[in-house]
């Protein structure tokens, strides 16, 4: 097994896949280099002499320039390193063509078919708070249905409380409207009460217009001021979801009907090389099949733009992708904030030295596909095909708002590790081993055996297996644990 990786034939940079210390000799395309410092595993060292202002290059891109003149075998990072991004950025449509590398199949998948034809990959039964005001109450009716009935059949219950619903203006109040409307509807629930408390802006008359329409026998409504026990009346709705999920079974579907979201975090510097090019191998083979993928994470495609914009579908897709990337950066300026102010310390520990270098790693789970559609915040998705999604990169945010569009499963790379999980099952993928060894209580899937020697079609069928396990039930650690959380995209004053 080599020490290091060289990504890309044009890259002046390498990849430690070891500790290397300083003083060792290592032949890089046929040149002996001596390494001038100790790098730790996932950080770049020089292979070739770098001049003050000149690019490092890595993934065949620019990921920053140099601030110094460096020699072959210096370690590379934010000492000498800086990004070459800038607020302002002009883009032109240059179309590439893309090409599938896989084959349709006529496989299935079981899930719960819906009253509108979508797909639940769970059958859950949820109490969805339209203001916080009401979380309490929302959990005793959890907790009773849980002591009292029989619920062997539902694969979960649970209230997705939040603090919102009320004291919000414009977007964020529009933002937790939409959400918790998706939220109500989303098809991994069998059954849902909808609470309210009744004095809230979050109104639930304004709320079931933004729910458009739902289905009557699984979506029940209350509001605790207009009973007496709010508690006994919320307890005796979700008496008659239970019994109704009782005539839930899963059924072959076509995997067509499969949306994924795409979602990184804890990200190291092997989340580029592992764990998120096999998310774009099976982004593409999903889209192949006719099924559906979304990728978030606006501030986190700074760097990386151009190659989704080229990959847009059509002109309006490509501009609909510029304006996702303006207005982000919009919105950090309008709260005087600096645009580039990422990666995360945990980033930086792991090798990722800017936010290009960070950028060129997360779009790699997009894969090669065309970019058919940009969805706006909570906005469901229509068209099969990889999709763009306007929503932060802080991981519960992201998660959760790819489950909003609609997918019922999040695959989530990681090279740090974390427990939490969304509402819809999401799976952690860690991009290397020792990580998915240290917490096999966190991680679901080691992609780091791609450093070990395996080929990328290996991993991807044995990945696509697993997937597809889980589709058709088996659980993730998360949901085992029960560590599932809902959290609304804020960004405004509270009242």
């Amino acid at each position: 097994m080599n020490e290091f990786i060289k990504i890309h034939p044009a890259d002046n940079v390498c990849v430690a896949l070891f500790p290397l210390e300083k003083g060792t000799e290592i032949r890089v395309d046929d040149q002996l280099i001596v390494l001038r410092d100790s790098v730790v595993t996932g950080h770049k060292f020089a292979i070739r002499r770098i001049r003050k202002s000149e690019n490092v290059i890595k993934y065949g891109y620019p990921i920053g320039h140099v601030t110094c003149d460096i020699e072959p075998g210096t370690h590379v990072h934010t000492h000498n390193l800086k990004t070459n991004l800038k607020d302002d950025l002009s883009y032109a449509y240059i179309p590439v063509k893309t090409t599938s590398a896989y084959v349709k199949s006529g496989w299935t998948i079981n899930g719960y078919r819906r009253y509108n034809g979508e797909m639940g990959i769970r059958n859950e039964l949820w109490i969805v708070p339209t203001v916080g005001c009401v979380n309490g109450q929302a959990q005793a009716i959890v907790d009773r249905v849980k002591k009292e009935l029989d619920v062997s059949h539902i694969d979960d219950i649970r209230v997705y409380t939040h603090n919102y619903g009320c004291s919000q203006l414009g977007d964020d109040h529009e933002n937790t409207k939409k959400a918790l409307a998706a939220l109500a509807k989303h098809p991994n629930a069998g059954g849902v009460l909808v609470l309210s408390l009744g004095c809230e802006n979050n109104q639930q008359s304004a709320f079931k217009e933004a729910m458009g329409t739902w289905d009557d026998e699984r979506v029940c409504f209350l509001i605790a001021q207009e009973v007496e026990d709010e508690v006994e009346a919320g307890f005796q709705m979700m008496k008659s979801l239970v019994e109704r999920m009782k005539k839930d079974h899963r059924e072959a579907l076509p995997l067509s009907k499969l949306k994924v979201g795409l979602k990184c975090g804890g990200s190291d510097g092997f989340s580029g090389i592992t764990a998120n090019p096999l998310v774009g191998q099976f982004s593409d083979w999903l889209v192949t099949q006719g099924g559906t993928t979304i990728l978030t994470e606006v501030p986190e495609m700074f760097g990386a733009e151009t190659i989704l914009m080229n990959r847009a579908h059509d002109k309006e897709v490509f501009q609909k992708t510029v304006s996702l990337i303006n207005n982000f950066k919009h919105y950090f300026r309008r709260y005087e904030q600096p645009i580039y102010e990422n990666p995360s310390p945990g980033n930086k520990a792991g090798g990722i030295s800017t936010l290009e270098d960070k950028s060129l790693g997360c779009t790699q789970k997009g894969g090669t596909s065309e970019v058919v559609d940009v969805l706006d915040y909570a906005e469901s998705v229509v068209k099969h095909g990889l999709n763009l999604l306007n929503a932060p990169g802080n991981d519960l945010v992201a998660a959760s708002a790819l489950a909003l569009s609609g997918c019922q499963l999040v695959l989530f790379t990681t090279g740090r590790g974390t427990p939490f999980g969304s509402f819809v099952p999401t799976m952690k993928i860690s991009t290397n081993t020792k990580l998915y060894e240290f917490k096999r209580n966190w991680i679901d899937f080691n992609a780091g055996t791609l450093l070990e020697g395996d080929l990328m079609e290996t991993v991807l069928n044995r990945f696509i297996d697993y997937v597809l396990l889980v589709v058709n039930g088996e659980q993730l650690n998360h949901e085992k644990t029960g560590f599932k959380e809902l959290a609304i995209f804020k960004s405004g004053v509270t009242l």
